[in-house]
């Protein structure tokens, strides 16, 4: 396949990376971080304002219909610029299956607000001791003409914001649900926890919380289906915006080693850095090949055919490797908290470990091909 952009994905392109660049800098991340939402209302806006949240939306609802490849290319830019906005878990965890599954009212209900940035969504796909998001613990049951959800929810991000939070749980041995909870219903206690890259994620515990029929998200038939289709579109995403940064930083570790002088030559001169330069740039393109191809089969709905497991193993492992080797040959300046290079490592370790480490995805890479 050929995965150079065409005209109106490189209009996309650099379109966010004009805003990004405009409004995203290291003092006001540092400021941004300092707050107790930890993101960016205005940039978010100024997102939506100019419509590209709403890139792999219907046209009907406000958005450009342009797919996940289309979005891709906004969570690249997002990356880049380590921007702390609730794209992914709005547009990937939340739009994306509602566009996909949801009722026509579910659709007009939420993705014209998610077009132009009035609504965050977020789903909880991570749960403590289960691998596996569609085998869930939490439990959907019946109660009068509504569910009931019980259970415990990790690592959910936005919670705190969100208008609605897709949430899987089981019905019966054999049938999971997807329901559209209110975090701000009766039932449901909200915990912050310590993330590595400072984004905003909470452990829900819900004791109760109800839903009813209309919130259901397709049904209890097909709801393993639908949360192996969220998880997969999640997990391409969060390579997506590996891919970013590990581009800038390895970008900005080429113009520190251009102008950093050592024993009067610049250490980009040296044949120890070109090496190390060198092997960083081939994991970058090895994430870059195995991202844009998922993105490409899981958006034409094609049999993902191992692919999301490959480029999650190159967005965990090549990732890192791409982190540390910006950080080395920065030297100390690298670690230096004041210097923005750091978020960029802290970001690459956050996503190598989100939805599944390198070891997870080998193993998931070896019974296809064992199958």
């Amino acid at each position: 396949m050929n995965w150079a952009y065409t005209e109106e994905q490189e209009e996309v392109r650099n379109l966010a990376r004009k805003i990004l660049e405009d409004l995203v800098s290291h003092e006001r991340l540092v400021a941004v971080e300092a707050t107790d939402e930890r993101i960016d209302r205005e940039l978010y806006t100024a997102l939506g304002r100019a419509n590209l949240l709403g890139i792999a939306i219907d046209e009907t609802y406000g958005g450009s219909d342009m797919g996940l490849f289309g979005l891709g290319v906004l969570l690249v830019e997002i990356g880049r610029s380590v921007a702390p906005v609730p794209v992914v878990p709005t547009l990937v965890m939340g739009a994306l299956p509602i566009s996909r599954f949801g009722t026509d009212a579910q659709k007009q209900r939420f993705l014209p607000r998610i077009s132009s940035g009035e609504s965050i969504l977020t789903a909880a796909l991570i749960e403590a001791g289960s691998e596996d998001p569609t085998q869930p613990q939490t439990t959907a049951t019946r109660e009068g003409d509504n569910w009931r959800l019980d259970g415990v929810k990790s690592c959910v991000p936005a919670a705190h914001v969100a208008d609605r939070i897709l949430i899987p749980a089981r019905i019966s041995p054999d049938q999971v649900g997807v329901f559209m909870l209110d975090p701000h219903a009766d039932g449901i206690e909200r915990i912050a926890q310590q993330t590595t890259n400072r984004e905003a994620q909470f452990q829900l515990t819900l004791s109760g919380a109800i839903v009813s029929d209309d919130d259901m998200l397709g049904d209890a038939d097909s709801g393993s289906e639908i949360i192996r289709w969220m998880t997969d579109r999640a997990t391409v995403a969060t390579c997506l915006v590996q891919l970013g940064v590990s581009e800038r930083a390895l970008e900005m570790t080429a113009e520190y080693t251009r102008s950093r002088e050592q024993f009067d030559r610049p250490v980009g001169s040296f044949q120890a850095v070109h090496m190390r330069a060198g092997d960083a740039y081939i994991d970058l393109e090895g994430m870059r090949l195995t991202a844009l191809e998922a993105a490409w089969r899981l958006g034409e709905e094609l049999p993902e055919n191992g692919s999301v497991a490959v480029a999650k193993f190159w967005c965990a492992d090549g990732g890192q490797r791409v982190g540390y080797a910006a950080q080395h040959l920065h030297g100390g300046i690298g670690i230096d908290v004041d210097y923005p290079l750091h978020r960029y490592y802290l970001w690459a370790k956050h996503a190598e470990l989100t939805l599944g480490s390198a070891a997870v995805q080998l193993t998931k890479i070896g019974e296809t091909l064992a199958d």
